[in-house]
């Protein structure tokens, strides 16, 4: 796991408890004490966290502490401007679809401005913001209610409650993970359960996430690999993990980041 994995990880885990004991992220990330400790050094100089004795706290400063999207975004950029140009070209004007919370929807959102008619179903703040934004008179934004949480995903009854009056034809799905035996998966549990009720609401679903997320599992888990219609990924992905993904997804898309060039895989 890279050392940005290893960060975004430790903020999600302080976002959610507040505290973080270096015992419990070496066994938890399966590396070294030292490792652990570097990265809460890295996180602290950052003022994104408060280095205590055996862990970290929550930054003092409120106002600086909004890793579950800020520190995200900064992750993968290449790789996500690469993906959300290959998702953009599969949707057509006049549809329906959904753009779940995350950075790499968030980049999508800005290249989905330029499709007219489109009537866009979110759940996360920052995508309703760049749709919003953009200005379009033809096009429809429905921001569901809910519970905000860290990453500016707003979940739970009432956002289900409203993805579930829904029928869609798209279905674009961010993920903090996914490996073969637990699917794709979120470290939030509220939010599992928002983005089955995503899943359901599509005719299609095309999951669009970076090859850092290959491996990673997060607490909850919202869908099997072979539910995913289309993967969309970069070309920083193993070829074992190709392989893998390719025998589960209905179809493999993979970028290379620095032309942008598309291969079907499957």
């Amino acid at each position: 796991m890279l050392a940005r994995q290893r960060q975004a990880y430790i903020l999600d885990r302080l976002a959610e408890e507040g505290a973080v004991r270096v015992a419990d992220l070496v066994r938890e990330l399966g590396v070294s004490d030292m490792t652990v400790r570097r990265d809460l050094e890295a996180l602290d100089d950052l003022g994104l966290l408060e280095k205590v004795h055996g862990g970290a706290t929550t930054a003092s400063d409120r106002s600086l502490f909004e890793p579950g999207f800020a520190v995200k975004s900064t992750l993968q950029e290449q790789e996500k401007v690469a993906i959300a140009t290959a998702a953009a070209r599969l949707v057509e004007p006049g549809s329906a679809i959904a753009l779940s919370a995350g950075t790499t929807t968030h980049v999508l959102a800005r290249r989905l401005t330029e499709v007219p008619g489109l009537t866009v179903v979110t759940n996360s703040v920052p995508v309703a913001d760049v749709m919003y934004r953009g200005g379009r008179h033809d096009q429809t934004i429905i921001l569901t209610g809910g519970v905000r949480t860290p990453s500016d995903a707003l979940v739970g009854p009432f956002a289900v409650a409203a993805i579930r009056t829904v029928h869609l034809d798209l279905v674009f799905m961010g993920v903090h993970g996914m490996e073969a035996r637990t699917g794709f998966t979120t470290p939030n549990i509220l939010e599992a359960e928002t983005d089955r009720a995503l899943v359901e609401a599509g005719r299609r679903l095309i999951v669009v996430a970076d090859h850092t997320k290959w491996g990673v599992v997060g607490i909850s888990s919202f869908a099997r690999l072979d539910q995913a219609d289309v993967l969309v990924t970069d070309a920083g992905l193993a070829p074992e993990a190709r392989s893998e993904l390719a025998s589960h997804v209905r179809e493999l898309v993979v970028v290379d980041p620095t032309g942008a060039s598309v291969e079907d895989v499957a």
